[in-house]
């Protein structure tokens, strides 16, 4: 899987649709998809992230379905700012790494 972003018409608002590994089982699967959403202030600097949630494939993919049927395109504008890993869901992989 890989990571979606979609933008709004006015170009303000993103979502960020990303697998969510669970990394606390003995082997890492991806089962759940992390939606984050943020405000474009401009487009040439990093959009601000508001938050995000883990939501389950199921029902990420009816929001993205219901988000493109609202209008939202696809947009891979800001593909570059979220190369970085992102540390909510690798916290424990920073703070206590296997041995």
């Amino acid at each position: 899987m890989k990571k979606f972003i979609l933008i709004n018409k006015e170009r303000s608002r993103i979502k960020v649709f990303e697998p969510f590994e669970d990394e606390s089982k003995l082997s890492p699967s991806i089962d759940a998809m992390m939606i984050s959403y943020g405000c474009v202030y401009k487009r040439s600097s990093k959009p601000v992230m508001k938050g995000s949630r883990v939501e389950t494939i199921e029902n990420a993919r009816k929001e993205y379905k219901e988000l493109l049927e609202k209008g939202l395109k696809k947009t891979s504008i800001f593909r570059s700012f979220f190369k970085l890993p992102n540390l909510f869901h690798n916290l424990p992989q920073y703070f206590f790494p296997k041995p």
